[in-house]
């Protein structure tokens, strides 16, 4: 098999698709893990935002200033 001007193996070529298919997926699940942490941190800070915390936390910065 010719690539890019360069005779390569059949099985090579296989091999760097099984490495790349492999790499992508390693990224995909590291992206995955990414956004779950996002997401419940943003559900946590909108949690607060629900229980009145924000405005407990201005209320006593202003009563102190």
């Amino acid at each position: 098999m010719d690539l890019f001007g360069f005779s390569i193996p059949l099985w090579a070529f296989f091999l760097i698709i099984i490495v790349i298919i492999f790499l992508a997926w390693k990224l995909i699940k590291f992206a995955i893990k990414v956004l779950i942490i996002i997401i419940v941190f943003f559900v946590i800070l909108i949690g607060l935002d629900f229980v009145g915390v924000f405005d407990w936390i201005s209320e006593i910065i202003a009563l102190f200033m």
